[in-house]
């Protein structure tokens, strides 16, 4: 029989650890209840293994969506709880989530809250999705929250899409470019080199730059590449750092081009969030405790951490949003007609709305805005570098002639 490791609390709220052999886990848990111990965590020793592994498989958000909305439909449906986790199980695919629906299914059968079990797998459902459960187990509608929290994260993985097509592209093209560039560089460029250096002729101007040029990549290739991947290295751990991230952010917003669209991403990602989270029921200070953490960008976060200070010192929302400058005109007279008439929910709802469609607008816009540039730019690059190096051939050609 396998041998599981536990913990859990008596009745006086003292931990206790230990481990014991048992035919499964529901065993050891009936086992610590009859000694009043309740449990807090059961694992087999070789799962605790697998679960400690760095190349586990992170469930997608997609996943977790299609999770929800099922989860929903069986909870509306009258199935309990406990079938309905049993039942989406059996029918996952994905190893990893398979398993931590069926861990979140013995939790719940043992006697633990939804929201308590999802807490456990905070990688996979975050802050966010058990406030929500909290709110929706509380307030015996957990099956509306479900579909709430089913549309909000279709919503954001539909946001997220968007911002990778628009910075895919551009990104393809320039790697490719550099690509193209360096094999040029490496093993095209020498052959021309050596067909010029026997026929003797003097060379042109563009023609002894890219000549220079690929002398240059060719000699400090092997420095150059790692030098790129510390860099790399360096900027991530530097984003890493409280200080780091506040500067690097700060910079994004400010972009010429981007700049604009990150924030339009922001702001339709705070209103979703906060929206979301007001009309499940969740408390003002504690949505925007939430939507901080969630926003993906420090200067954001500060913005709203700020604005939660204000609330809690009897300002309105909008005040201090106001105050921050980030946030446009119209989001804090939309928010502030919300706060006024009631129905703060339904108004974020709608700035969520119009900023995701200018997200579109500004994605679509920044495509037609970059396509230009980019043939410009391998026009000139790769182009510049085939007409350098036949323009000695030509010379030949004419002098010839």
């Amino acid at each position: 029989m396998p041998i599981y490791k536990w913990e859990g609390k008596t009745a006086k709220g003292v931990l206790k650890k230990g481990e014991m052999e048992a035919p499964n886990e529901a065993a050891i848990r009936i086992h610590l209840r009859q000694q009043s111990i309740i449990p807090t965590k059961v694992v087999s020793k070789g799962k605790e293994l697998t679960l400690s592994l760095p190349f586990k498989k992170k469930v997608k958000q997609r996943s977790v969506a299609i999770f929800t909305r099922q989860l929903a439909t069986m909870i509306d449906a009258g199935l309990p709880l406990v079938q309905s986790l049993e039942i989406l199980s059996q029918q996952q695919e994905h190893k990893t989530f398979k398993n931590i629906i069926r861990e979140i299914r013995e939790d719940v059968e043992s006697g633990s809250t939804f929201a308590g079990a999802l807490k456990k797998h905070p990688v996979t459902f975050n802050e966010l999705y058990t406030n929500l459960v909290v709110a929706g187990e509380e307030g015996g509608i957990l099956d509306n929250i479900l579909n709430r929290l089913a549309n909000y994260i279709e919503k954001s993985e539909a946001l997220k899409k968007k911002v990778k097509s628009a910075l895919i592209y551009p990104s393809t093209i320039v790697g490719v470019a550099i690509i193209v560039v360096a094999i040029l560089m490496i093993f095209v460029i020498p052959v021309f080199e050596s067909m010029f250096k026997s026929s003797g002729q003097n060379l042109p101007l563009p023609t002894l730059v890219v000549v220079a040029f690929s002398k240059l990549v060719r000699k400090y290739v092997i420095i150059f590449i790692p030098m790129v991947i510390l860099f790399f290295f360096l900027f991530k751990k530097y984003y890493q750092t409280t200080n780091g991230r506040a500067v690097i952010d700060k910079l994004l917003l400010k972009l010429p081009v981007f700049g604009p669209l990150f924030k339009k991403i922001a702001v339709a990602r705070f209103s979703r969030t906060l929206g979301t989270l007001v009309s499940s029921g969740v408390p003002i200070l504690d949505g925007l405790s939430i939507v901080s953490r969630t926003s993906g960008n420090r200067t954001i976060e500060t913005a709203i951490l700020n604005a939660r200070a204000s609330i809690r010192e009897g300002e309105t929302i909008a005040e201090p949003l106001n105050r921050s400058g980030i946030f446009p005109p119209m989001v804090i007279q939309m928010i502030s007609v919300g706060e006024s008439t009631g129905a703060l929910d339904s108004m974020l709802s709608k700035i969520a709305d119009f900023y995701e469609e200018e997200v579109d607008i500004a994605v679509a816009n920044l495509t037609s805005l970059l396509e230009p540039f980019l043939m410009v730019f391998l026009g000139v690059v790769i182009g510049g570098v085939v007409i350098a190096m036949y323009l000695p051939i030509f010379n030949m050609a004419s002098a010839i002639g």
